[in-house]
């Protein structure tokens, strides 16, 4: 799941609003800054963000789409909840405008730097199946590959050998 684009919301119902609710919940369990749809299965295009990291205005984005207002990069470190325990310097830019709908279909959009801007495009890339982990350098993907394989968790996940994506940002 985490792998594949995840597919445009069409319909703004009740179902949409248990998700929501259902991210919301999730993300204040694991104290996270934000958690995709496709994080705990589910591929539609809605993530959730720490209602912190907005001034508390906008917790979630449905149908994202991404703008940068200019060149400006950011180095950090940056974690996933999907993968446990690994933290990397991680370049992101610096300021993102998001635009996309609220749980009752209205339209809104997201004005962010540093922090906020790094959650909102983190969550985005989960939502085209991109993992923070193929932003890295080629050196710095066969590191983690190396650190990942090594994890005690690893051979309990099974299925076939991770692949590193490009990213579409």
């Amino acid at each position: 799941m985490l792998r594949q684009a995840a597919q445009p919301v069409e319909t703004f119902d009740a179902e949409l609003r248990r998700l929501v609710a259902d991210l919301r919940q999730t993300l204040d369990d694991s104290n996270g800054a934000g958690l995709a749809a496709p994080q705990i299965g589910v591929g539609l295009r809605v993530f959730a963000i720490h209602p912190k990291l907005s001034d508390g205005e906008l917790d979630h984005l449905v149908n994202p789409q991404l703008t940068f207002p200019d060149e400006d990069e950011q180095d950090g470190i940056e974690g996933c909840l999907s993968i446990p325990g690994v933290y990397l310097d991680t370049k992101r830019r610096m300021n993102v405008t998001a635009k996309g709908f609220n749980v009752h279909g209205d339209p809104v959009q997201i004005v962010g730097s540093g922090l906020l801007s790094r959650c909102v495009q983190h969550e985005t890339d989960h939502l085209d199946g991109v993992l923070f982990l193929d932003r890295q350098d080629v050196e710095g993907q066969r590191r983690i590959m190396s650190t990942l394989r090594a994890a005690s968790w690893f051979d309990e996940v099974g299925g076939p050998e991770p692949v590193v994506k490009v990213s579409p940002h």
